[in-house]
């Protein structure tokens, strides 16, 4: 245990840098200085993060063109008009419908809230193992509108349906850790990184598997939890800084 723990440790060092960011969707919010610039462009980078990563990046680049390079402005000030090239967007089974939608939700919320921290707090409860009520209640929040349409759902995830929720606990990685390492945000304080989840994407998955950090069959939210509690053994306050050494293992060196 010890042996893996200083393992991983001197992967995190390794892979927790600007340098390796440049192909991963987190690069699409470090192109934006607003704080809520960042939230939105980091939330909708997530969201479209499944694929190829060029072309997850180059789908992000596409749609924030749209919004004239300034998506929090435009969420707040657009026109009807305005939402006419959004009709041709479309990013695997992300198509025009779930994204007029997002636009239609996020612009109503920031129209009542200054931070998209808040959608998160609704679960809230102060406990480490908090996570689970978190985005299930997000989710839930976030297809509170009358109109949001049933086909959107598919795309943000919710423990209540035992997903892993990779993409959510990605976002949320990106806007809570804070390490002055140039990578992870740390804009939200209202969320601690004791309580974030492991993101588990293909790689961390079997990487995580191959070092005995996981045991069950399939992959789902009880495995993003089991995984999760293993790397709270190793840092407890913030355990999730280990995705960058099992993503760097399997994905850089193939492990």
């Amino acid at each position: 245990m010890h042996n893996l723990k200083e393992f991983l440790d001197e992967k995190v060092e390794l892979y927790n840098r600007p340098g390796f960011i440049t192909l991963d969707p987190i690069s699409i919010p470090h192109r934006f200085f607003k704080k809520e610039d960042i939230e939105i462009s980091g939330f909708i980078a997530a969201i479209l993060a499944w694929g190829q990563r060029k072309t997850i990046i180059n789908k992000c680049i596409e749609l924030f063109q749209m919004m004239d390079n300034s998506p929090h402005d435009f969420l707040l000030n657009h026109q009807e008009e305005d939402l006419k090239p959004f009709l041709n967007f479309k990013h695997r089974t992300f198509n025009d419908v779930d994204t007029l939608y997002f636009i239609h939700f996020l612009s109503w919320f920031y129209k009542e809230h200054s931070s998209l921290e808040e959608a998160f707090l609704l679960g809230q409860t102060g406990e480490v193992d908090a996570m689970g009520s978190i985005l299930t209640k997000f989710q839930e929040f976030f297809f509170s509108l009358s109109d949001s349409p049933y086909r959107t759902r598919k795309h943000i995830a919710t423990p209540s349906r035992k997903s892993a929720c990779k993409r959510i606990n990605m976002y949320l990685r990106w806007m809570v850790r804070d390490d002055n390492m140039g990578v992870d945000f740390g804009l939200w304080k209202k969320i601690s990184p004791s309580q974030l989840i492991c993101p588990c994407d293909l790689h961390v998955d079997r990487v995580g598997r191959k070092l005995g950090m996981i045991t069950r069959k399939q992959t789902d939210w009880l495995t993003a939890l089991e995984l999760t509690q293993k790397l709270r053994e190793f840092d407890a306050n913030d355990p999730v800084k280990y995705d960058f050494a099992l993503f760097g293992l399997g994905v850089e060196e193939k492990f």
